[in-house]
């Protein structure tokens, strides 16, 4: 190379060094210019302002004006806009978390630059949001916002229909739940608390969730640590069946006291945190954490927790008259296992077809899970990993359905039939669709996939996207709809699927998004529970059950077994029908939609199923041009058309013209 090429390339890399350094360093004045930008954006765009995601990016924009020099001029101007940001957030989000974030940053403003101009509109802004955080105000709003919450509850009760659905519950729950965050200290605080426990153990009444229970015992728990003297701390003592402790046998605390003889019922988490918190040494025991179960009259869903991985292995024991043992027991050994100290060693559950589960230190080096069966039909054991837990489902002799030919007379010819007398044909039948469980993927802990914008995690938004379907369902269908999970709650995926089966779901459907390394992926595709040599489904489903390839691959080995009760053939064809909906209803409004598919792929949130079931992957967060439809008010019920498409076609074709006009 000549030295008259050489100086323009060294001309070039040196602006490109200093470009680079431009951006990287960017001075204060910059920075609060790109966030005043990012704010006048957000102010043009009213379905941007309905996304909290976008707030909170241009929050972080002027907070770091004040990080990288809080000395500096620009400091107080950054400090200010942040905690203006979050008082206009609150005017819509509602929630208090953002309110008290404005006054954290406004009073630093008062506080630590007095002498900016910043100062006086700081003070200026605070009286918008209530007047600052003086104690006065703060316990006024909070008393206001109780009575507003008791308001709600009264409108609740009142209303068999809301009674009926779990969004009305948390709504009032949420209400409640406000009067804590508002003062968390002050003299109402510990009522709200306690009021948010008593609802979730009332909607646990309706709802059978084992989630609902423990959340109800979390908060009254909560009550007494933090609230010791408050008059509130007798009333959780109570709620928990004794002095605080709550696991008074046969007490009002006790979940399992109150669960027998009930006709369906969820059961609770028995379970040692403790033990759980603790990683194992090398050379240590695996140590068994936790028994959960859910029942209903004709299945029961046992999980064994352990804090990692061993050998195990399950018999079935016939009945013993001479041991006076009348009964079938099914157990499982697992190897090299010690039982852990405060784990509840009995645990009755005296439904239909299950009479309780024994856990035991059978040997110095193996623990025993006894689950003593009245009845049963059939049953599965297999494990999960990540972490490890075994499953025991057992299905139970149901009532013995009434014979059908004598009921398909004139009166079901001409419509005339009783509705009840059609809902029970069309069960046994297996042709009748009546409920539907729609389980928003992820949540809590567990974020999913994060988006390809700043801020976008998948459990939100299919959060968002499963409500809008639940929705269209009810209105368009006419159909029952339960969801797992309504706001942002941890789930385990097994808990899913338990659920669907204890509810009697007609269908289950998982609601997911999907994410590449190659951030040009896109496009819809919808799975069924099956073994699968592809790849790609490999991949995806080993991404949704938190797990590895290789645990995937182990999986299908034991995957035939599993699949013996599982609608297949069902579930193939309302995949078929949900994502021809899908991308139809998509591509018609939105350039470019790609059609991935129907796949199918061993997804543990599917296994053990007793209805058809699909698991919905609605695009991919990792596509920046996807991302923003997923996040899309429009998109979301734009998806949801299809979906309800797709499920009005599979009913149609599942049930004969005699059937449907009778409905």
């Amino acid at each position: 190379m000549t030295k008259r090429a050489i100086f323009p390339v060294m001309l070039l890399c040196l602006f490109l060094v200093m470009v680079s350094c431009a951006t990287t360093g960017a001075s204060p004045s910059q920075r609060y210019a790109e966030a005043e930008a990012c704010y006048n954006r957000l102010q043009r765009d009213e379905e941007r302002k309905q996304y909290r995601s976008y707030w909170l990016n241009c929050i972080r924009q002027f907070e770091s004006v004040c990080r990288i020099n809080p000395e500096g001029a620009w400091a107080p101007a950054g400090l200010y806009m942040s905690g203006r940001l979050y008082r206009e957030l609150y005017e819509i989000s509602r929630k208090p978390s953002d309110r008290n974030n404005a006054h954290a940053a406004l009073e630093r403003v008062q506080n630590d630059y007095p002498d900016s101009a910043y100062s006086k509109r700081a003070t200026a802004e605070l009286s918008r949001t209530g007047g600052g955080s003086g104690k006065k105000s703060l316990t006024e709003e909070a008393r206001s916002q109780y009575f507003k919450a008791e308001a709600a509850y009264s409108d609740l009760k009142k209303s068999r229909k809301k009674l009926k659905y779990r969004s009305y519950w948390l709504e009032v729950i949420r209400e409640f739940d406000a009067v804590n965050e508002i003062e968390p200290e002050g003299p109402w605080a510990a009522a709200g608390l306690y009021r948010t426990g008593e609802l979730y153990r009332e909607l646990y009444s309706h709802s059978y969730s084992p989630a609902d229970e423990r959340k109800a015992e979390e908060i009254f728990r909560e009550v007494t640590r933090r609230y010791p003297d408050s008059a509130y701390n007798k009333r959780a003592q109570v709620s928990l069946g004794g002095s605080g402790g709550g696991s008074g046998r046969g007490g009002q605390g006790d979940p399992i006291a109150r669960l027998t003889g009930k006709g369906t019922t969820s059961g609770t988490v028995v379970s040692s945190k403790d033990s759980e918190d603790k990683e194992p040494l090398a050379g240590d025991p695996t140590t068994v954490t936790g028994i959960r179960y859910w029942s209903n009259p004709d299945y029961t869903r046992i999980v064994i927790d352990a804090n990692r991985e061993t050998d195990y292995i399950n018999n079935l024991l016939k009945k013993d008259p001479s041991l006076d043992l009348n009964h079938e027991r099914l157990y499982v050994d697992l190897k090299q296992s010690r039982l852990s100290e405060d784990i509840e060693r009995r645990i009755t559950i005296d439904d239909t077809h299950l009479k309780d589960v024994r856990a035991g230190q059978f040997s110095p080096d193996t623990v025993r899970v006894v689950a003593d069966m009245k009845s049963f039909e059939d049953y599965n054991v297999f494990a999960l990993k990540n972490p490890f837990r075994i499953v025991i489902d057992i299905r139970g002799e149901a009532d013995s359905p009434q014979p059908v030919t004598a009921s398909l007379g004139d009166d079901y010819h001409t419509g005339e039939i009783d509705r009840q007398d059609s809902a029970s044909i069309a069960r046994q039948l297996a042709l009748g669709v009546r409920r539907v469980v729609i389980d928003p993927g992820h949540g809590g802990r567990d974020p999913g996939a994060p988006g390809a914008l700043p801020g976008v995690y998948e459990k939100d938004v299919v959060l968002g996207l499963s409500k809008t379907l639940a929705k269209k369902i009810e209105r368009d269908l006419g159909l029952e709809v339960i969801m797992t999970r309504t706001t942002d709650t941890y789930l385990t995926l097994e808990e899913r699927t338990a659920i669907a089966n204890t509810h009697k779901a007609d269908l289950f459907i998982s609601v997911h998004a999907n994410a590449s390394r190659n951030q040009s992926a896109h496009g819809i595709e919808t799975y069924f529970l099956n073994l699968t040599t592809d790849e790609d489904s490999i991949a995806v489903a080993a991404r949704e059950n938190a797990t590895s390839k290789k645990n995937i691959s182990e999986l299908q080995e034991i995957l035939n077994d599993l699949m013996q009760n599982a609608k297949i053939n069902e579930s193939s064809r309302l995949a078929t029908y949900v994502q021809r909906g899908m991308y139809g209803k998509t591509s018609a409004h939105y350039n470019p939609v790609a059609d991935k598919g129907v796949k199918q792929a061993p997804f543990y949130v599917l296994l053990g199923a007793q209805m058809p079931s699909v698991l919905i992957e609605a695009g991919f967060l990792s596509n920046p041009r996807e991302c923003r439809r997923l996040m899309d008010e429009q998109y979301q019920r734009t998806i949801a058309n299809g979906i309800v498409d797709g499920i009005r076609s599979f009913i149609s074709d599942t049930r004969p013209p005699v059937y449907v006009s009778s409905d």
